[in-house]
């Protein structure tokens, strides 16, 4: 049985930044923003918007989740992330 790949590459860091915004890298080494605003109208994302929950965000299984029950798909933060690779990798900001 042969494995898999993903089609698009996966999250590798992720930084919280103002204004709901994602700072992402990816295994490519693309860099790009990600401007989650326009989800917090959606009833699985309102959540973000109270208190520090937002600022939870972290990398688990190549992308970006909050908790066991929300997370941004892998495939829309690459494809909808506006590049930023100019950038430094987030490990050396």
């Amino acid at each position: 049985m042969t494995e898999s790949k993903p089609l698009l590459p996966r999250v590798t860091q992720v930084q919280v930044l103002d204004n709901f915004g994602l700072l992402l890298e990816f295994k490519d080494g693309a860099i790009k923003y990600f401007d989650v605003k326009p989800y917090l109208d959606y009833p699985a994302f309102q959540k973000l918007k109270v208190g520090g929950t937002f600022a939870n965000a972290h990398v688990s299984h190549g992308t970006v989740v909050w908790d066991d029950m929300l997370d941004l798909a892998p495939e829309t933060l690459y494809l909808k992330g506006v590049d930023q690779t100019a950038l430094p990798p987030l490990n050396q900001t």
